[in-house]
């Protein structure tokens, strides 16, 4: 048998791989729910992600997956516009007309970006289209002097310094140009009349949590039960042993090969193994409002605000599959478990986030509110900091652990540049071909 650690999508999918290889699976699921960040809320029509999720067309391992379980048909790819505020006014930032009307850029600023973003180095006046192949090239490489050589001070300061800011907070200055660069060439093309199409399964992700729980069978995932102990003998993984919610005895099974597809200090605590990687956590709230708050999707926040975007859900989607609810996320990533904001209870952040969008949009009226509801995860994005790729955690850890023992987690190198589901299934997908001698 090979135990599996964590119901996330990367356990799933693992354990789904190993099924179709004729390997026999138990999934073991720490928590009452499965999916981990893609864990859903209820709404007044269909299931929202507790953490906002969203496809971009470079991701086709999911695609595929969502295709192989009967869903391609329910993939939707609308357009999820995109704007920047700043001193009090809604920027829209799809259409190249947009972007040039930008004001806080110069005209030469906006060349500058476009060029970086078609991964065109234009230093010396003449384009080079293959500076940034490599983006092993650029690990070493502090972003902000990065951007600085090859952009301007007016990108930097006016476009990026707040996205890093809001995404990075202190430690914008330890990430490296490389995450930015696979940023760049993580994220699809976009129509230049409409803006980037943006991927997302009608009713929610959770549905393909659901289909492949069914698929991989209801009998080999179980919730509420901790792997609290991997066994080893002569250099060879042996047993895993876990103890229930119900409180009965703890269970050992014997077992092949353990996939730990778990934060790494799960892996840590489990097996030994360090991990160098920092994480980030997040505070991520969704408020179901009577009305809409802007028509943006995503709304980056250049402003003192207590958080660095606002996520209008319903944007994106229309509100009817909400039962007419408008849902918007109001995320702020965590630094240090001494923030303030992860010191809050769930009532405090709700005052928090709600006067900040009133000091940002004085029409903003509460009472339009009808609920929020608050996640908390204190390991939900790596700090991607210079060196990162020497530090990611080998789907192997053979010659590192023990024989038999895998990882699938976050800080696997499928989750670079961006951790996203896709990453999540692929590093699942890369245990599961490594236990099966397929590779």
């Amino acid at each position: 048998m090979i135990g599996i650690v964590g119901g996330g999508i990367a356990g799933l999918a693992a354990a789904r791989r190993l099924q179709q290889r004729g390997h026999e699976v138990r999934v073991f699921e720490a928590t009452d729910q499965i999916g981990g960040l893609a864990a859903t809320y209820g709404t007044a029509g269909d299931r929202i992600e507790k953490f906002y999720h969203h496809l971009s067309a470079s991701e086709g391992t999911i695609v595929d997956l969502i295709d192989e379980l009967g869903l391609g048909d329910d993939l939707e790819w609308p357009i999820g516009k995109n704007a920047y505020y700043v001193d009090g006014t809604v920027h829209p930032l799809d259409k190249p007309w947009e972007i040039a009307a930008y004001p806080h850029l110069s005209l030469y600023d906006t060349f500058r970006l476009a060029m970086l973003t078609m991964e065109i180095d234009v230093r010396g006046g003449i384009p080079s289209f293959d500076t940034y192949e490599r983006l092993e090239d650029f690990e070493d490489v502090p972003i902000k002097e990065f951007l600085l050589e090859h952009t301007t001070r007016g990108v930097y300061e006016n476009f990026f310094e707040p996205l890093l800011d809001a995404k990075f907070g202190q430690r914008k200055e330890d990430v490296s140009a490389a995450w930015l660069l696979g940023r760049i060439k993580f994220r699809g093309e976009r129509d230049l009349l409409r803006g980037e199409p943006l991927g997302y399964l009608e009713g929610g992700f959770g549905r393909l949590l659901d289909r492949l729980v069914e698929d991989v069978g209801r009998d080999v995932v179980e919730t509420n039960t901790r792997v609290t102990n991997v066994g080893f003998d002569d250099g060879q993984v042996r047993t895993v042993t876990v103890e229930r919610d119900d409180h009965a005895e703890a269970e050992t099974y014997d077992v092949d090969s353990v996939v730990v597809a778990a934060m790494p200090n799960v892996l840590e605590a489990l097996t030994g193994y360090e991990c160098d990687i920092d994480f980030q956590g997040t505070v991520c709230s969704v408020v179901s409002m009577d009305e809409s708050l802007t028509d943006t999707y995503w709304l980056n926040i250049a402003d003192e605000a207590p958080f660095g975007a606002l996520i209008e859900h319903t944007n994106f989607i229309p509100e009817e599959q909400y039962g007419g609810e408008h849902l918007l996320y109001v995320p702020k990533y965590i630094q240090s478990p001494e923030d303030p904001v992860w010191q809050m209870d769930d009532d405090e952040v709700e005052d928090l986030w709600l006067s900040g969008i009133e000091d940002l949009f004085p029409d903003f009226d509460r009472e339009s509110v009808n609920w929020v509801k608050t996640a908390r995860n204190p390991r939900t994005a790596p700090v991607y900091e210079r060196g990162y790729l020497d530090m990611v955690v080998p789907y192997d850890l053979g010659d590192e652990v023990a024989e038999g023992v895998y990882y699938a987690g976050m800080a696997s190198r499928a989750q670079y540049p961006e951790r996203s589901l896709n990453g999540a299934i692929v590093a699942g997908y890369e245990c599961a071909d490594r236990i099966s001698g397929v590779e």
